[in-house]
């Protein structure tokens, strides 16, 4: 049974300091109508919050990602969890790494731990329940038998609603920095790099491949949120219904080489992406990973349409 089913006790690897999840992440959009639209659309939960709006998904209580309105599209915080009794121990590492402490950003109220990423993004680390999944996430397919219809009529396909958040990717101006940076203050563990232009990272309690992807760019941003389904279908019908509601930009179906899962991406209306995402690779609490240098040609797609030219434009520090 995985996490994402209730209030199961999360996996834990004893005597190793390291976050958990990563509990939720918020980004400043310049209209919060068509975010609403565009996540909604995307098969998510979202609610409002405050002034802003807060990302569900159905079935599940926990917040994934919140939204407020500001200028432009930026990145505005990222937020992981931690087990409560490592919480004390996280403070007197950033102590002792010389890590400078900052008050939560205004308007949030927090008892986590703030501070700021190699590249200045705000993190903060909180005690919370652990999201990231304590096993594989159910992946299934389906065939049917001789003389059996095998798909549903289009008027009678389902929906596609997330189950889960599974990973961010992050830009960073430099990849090195960004592994040692969530290695040595936050305890990820290295899954797979590829030539110092893209890393995966995993928590050492039971993770995905990676909860976090950090890619070089000119500046920080979030490339994209990926949200995790239960299979191929769930993404081509996901793929299917955004179209149908005019976001017809985007990538796939593919599958990844490292991480192995298979996507779809759609474009949101400022340059950035949410994935559909299913089969992941899965990193046991118990099982050491042996991290990989890989080619380019291994650090992005093992089958799929080519991407778009400016898949990988940074458009928060790129006009």
């Amino acid at each position: 049974m995985t996490q994402i089913k209730g209030f199961i006790p999360g996996t834990r690897r004893r005597g190793v300091l390291g976050v958990h999840s990563l509990d939720h992440f918020s980004m400043t959009v310049p209209d919060l109508a068509k975010a609403r639209a565009f996540y909604e659309s995307f098969g998510l939960d979202v609610r409002e919050e405050g002034r802003g709006l807060a990302l569900h998904t159905f079935g599940h209580p926990h917040r994934w990602g919140t939204l407020s309105e500001g200028r432009s599209k930026k990145l505005h915080y990222l937020s992981f969890g931690a087990f409560e009794d490592d919480l004390p121990r996280f403070r007197d590492r950033l102590a002792q790494m010389n890590v400078e402490r900052l008050p939560p950003p205004p308007g949030f109220e927090s008892n986590g731990l703030w501070f700021r990423d190699h590249n200045g993004v705000p993190v903060e680390i909180r005690v919370a329940e652990k999201s990231s999944p304590n096993e594989k996430s159910l992946f299934t397919t389906h065939s049917a038998g001789p003389g059996v219809q095998g798909a549903p009529y289009r008027r009678n396909a389902p929906t596609t609603r997330p189950r889960r958040l599974a990973h961010l990717a992050l830009y960073t101006t430099d990849p090195a920095r960004a592994i040692a940076f969530y290695r040595d203050v936050l305890g990820l563990r290295l899954s797979d790099a590829s030539e110092g232009n893209v890393a995966f990272m995993h928590g050492v309690h039971g993770s995905d491949h990676h909860m976090v992807a950090l890619a070089r760019s000119s500046g920080p941003g979030l490339h994209h949120c990926s949200w995790d389904v239960g299979a191929i279908q769930a993404i081509g019908l996901g793929a299917m219904q955004m179209a149908g509601k005019g976001y017809t930009a985007g990538w796939g179906l593919g599958r990844h080489v490292l991480g192995a899962n298979y996507f779809h991406y759609v474009r949101d209306p400022w340059g950035s992406y949410s994935e559909y995402s299913a089969d992941m690779d899965y990193i046991p609490v118990d099982h050491e990973w042996e991290a990989g240098e890989h080619g380019g040609e291994d650090s992005f797609f093992l089958w799929g349409p080519n991407p778009p030219e400016d898949f990988v434009r940074n458009y928060e520090v790129e006009t």
